[in-house]
């Protein structure tokens, strides 16, 4: 039965409204399951909202009912049924009838609807509502619904469409094994969790948090015990909810997104085409633990090397460590054993499966070029001190043995840190190590002063040198930095990445070219993002600064899966669920698509359109709820 259908003229003259809401309200917003789009589709919501009211029927927002309530927004209600995930033939209880709107939706998908609504008139007027609208399997009783409908029980999924301060035990009670409750759950009246319990066998009961939200109290024996209005908020609401998009955005993501189904698979040549002859990649991840991110990246990699001519991959890691992989993969004279150079936590960021899989990639292909024109790897990171003073004492003890003993004196008031440079920083604030400061850096000095001297012997190896005695200045200075503030401590590591990249690109010359691996958070431009605001910089915005248009980012990220991480820092690793992407990430957009996996241009002059549409997204009014 369709129960749209205008009496006078036989025509449902707002299914062309409700089919639009349903397209840009519901579905947009992420709601996929068919069943409630198609209750959405069905379900008048004319025939609930007073007369006056009914050519606003369709919009995105609430309406006013008797008793000073109101008509849910027809996205909540949609939300709300679909994390109920109800099917055909079940039972359901809804605590909170309101206007019978919810209910007429669940009683589209259920065979039975069980609706309790606290106040007379409500109960009256909603009762009414659903038998007009043809709706005979849903059953309206006017009670205190914390104690749910216990003659009917026991249900298969029950709706409460109030904040409780706990999960009343009686509607507890009533679920059916398997069977889900959505309620929301918060000691604050103003503000609650909406959550979803199931109910497992032997009377246990799982729990997942959804969303945060403001919903009018549940009144009852089993919640507030009394009504107190001037608590209430003017609407009940959701405040944690999904973009709001335009239906032709996901067509536009789908047109424009080059999609595969797995990383193997993937077609990369618009990508490198679109790259173009720029001199730096920058390519991100969204974990330092995720095996997909760390193929992908070795795969555009290994084409930029073939067909585009880079030449130095430079990565999130300490100098020293990354010498050591340098010197195996360009076939120096460090055997292949030093793989285990990644010995600082977190150890799976480089010492794993894909990782060497591309060393020995990258080994081969090294073998078959002269050694100027071979690939380098080089990190960019500056925790190493202790390691690097070590390297430049090495380094001076065969080409300048009273620089050495110098060497050793200076970078000897940090020697009490080696295993725990953090506590440096604590020690520097009494000021009783201040001389750490001058001393490594009169050392970076004393080096770049004999840099043309040593430089006949090995300019290799100078350059490793320097780099070290750098790394030692700016880390002694990070660690000292640090307990003044995030921010300072922040930028001083972006920036020697960023001039240990400038110091790359100088010396390898003007045929340079350069691919670096970097979280999204150092790799991206920081100016777009909150960082700003907090006085951050990063890599990624100084390349754009320095390079401009001679750089290019790719970011990576996902919605859901496995990583690899640590519970505490220096904890062992563990194998840990990734959490959805948060609803209003364009992560959890571009999952809504469907689409197994892609890769998605977004450089200004493509797709201009898409660009358009994802920069207009904004996080839709506070949807509402009786």
């Amino acid at each position: 039965m369709n129960h749209s259908i205008d009496q006078v003229s036989g025509v449902d003259k707002y299914a062309g409204r409700r089919s639009e809401m349903v397209k840009q309200q519901i579905y947009a917003r992420g709601v996929r399951d068919p069943l409630v789009l198609r209750a959405m589709e069905r379900v008048a919501r004319e025939k609930f909202v007073p007369t006056p009211l009914k050519p606003m029927a369709y919009e995105d927002k609430p309406l006013p009912i008797a008793e000073g309530q109101t008509i849910s927004q027809p996205y909540i209600v949609a939300f709300m049924v679909e994390a109920l995930d109800l099917q055909p033939g079940e039972k359901v209880l809804e605590i909170g009838a309101g206007s019978g709107y919810a209910a007429a939706i669940l009683a589209e998908i259920a065979s039975d609807v069980y609706t309790i609504e606290r106040i007379g008139t409500l109960a009256q007027i909603a009762a009414s509502s659903l038998q007009d609208a043809g709706y005979h399997n849903v059953h309206v009783l006017h009670e205190d619904g914390t104690r749910g409908w216990l003659d009917e029980a026991p249900f298969d999924a029950i709706l409460v469409s109030a904040g409780g301060p706990d999960i009343p035990e009686s509607l507890k009670s009533q679920l059916a094994t398997g069977g889900r409750m959505v309620i929301p759950v918060g000691t604050d009246q103003m503000s609650q969790e909406l959550v979803r319990v199931t109910r497992l066998e032997r009377g246990q009961f799982e729990r997942e948090d959804l969303a945060d939200v403001r919903f009018v109290p549940l009144i009852g024996q089993e919640g507030w015990e009394n009504d107190t209005p001037d608590l209430h908020p003017e609407r009940p609401q959701i405040e944690q909810t999904r973009p709001k998009t335009n239906v032709r955005t996901f067509s536009l993501i789908e047109h424009h997104g080059e999609a595969f189904k797995s990383v193997g698979e993937a077609d990369l040549s618009g990508l490198i085409e679109r790259n173009g002859d720029r001199r730096i990649v920058l390519l991100g991840e969204a974990s330092h633990g995720t095996c997909e991110f760390y193929q992908m990246r070795a795969r555009i990699t290994q084409h930029l090397i073939e067909e585009k001519g880079f030449n130095v991959l430079a990565v999130e890691t300490d100098w020293p460590d990354a010498a050591r992989i340098d010197h195996y993969v360009r076939h120096r004279d460090i055997p292949p054993s030093n793989w285990e150079a990644f010995s600082r936590f977190p150890t799976w960021m480089w010492r794993n499966r894909e990782m060497h899989e591309f060393m020995i990639w990258l080994h081969d292909f090294n073998s078959q070029k002269p050694y100027i024109d071979r690939v380098g790897f080089y990190g960019l990171d500056l925790y190493s001190m202790h390691l690097s003073s070590q390297t430049v004492i090495s380094y001076l003890e065969d080409i300048d043995p009273q620089l050495a003993e110098l060497a050793k004196h200076r970078y000897g008031c940090l020697m009490p840190w080696k295993t725990d440079p953090a506590a440096y920083g604590r020690a520097a604030l009494t000021g009783a190590y201040r001389e750490c400061e001058k001393a490594v850096t009169d050392m970076l000095v004393d080096i770049y002063k004999m840099r043309r001297e040593y430089a006949v012997n090995d300019g290799e190896r100078l350059f490793d040198a320097q780099q070290n005695a750098r790394l030692v200045a700016n880390a002694e200075l990070y660690y000292r930095t640090m307990y003044y503030g995030s921010r300072a401590s922040w930028n001083l590591r972006e920036r020697h990445m960023f001039d240990t990249l400038q110091a790359l690109i100088d010396h390898k010359g003007k045929t340079s070219k350069v691919v670096i691996w970097a979280h999204n958070s150092h790799i991206g431009d920081a100016s777009a993002t909150e960082m700003s605001s907090r006085g951050e910089y990063n890599l990624g915005e100084l390349c754009q600064r320095g390079y401009a248009d001679q750089s290019y980012r790719i970011g990576f990220g996902t919605d859901h899966g496995f990583v690899a991480a640590a519970s505490e820092w220096n904890g062992p690793m563990e194998i840990k669920k990734v959490r959805p992407a948060h609803p209003q990430s364009y992560e959890s957009l571009f999952h809504q698509t469907e689409l197994p996996g892609f890769i998605l241009p977004m450089r200004p002059g493509h797709e201009l359109d898409l660009v358009e549409d994802l920069s207009l997204i904004h996080i839709s009014e506070p949807t509402r709820r009786t």
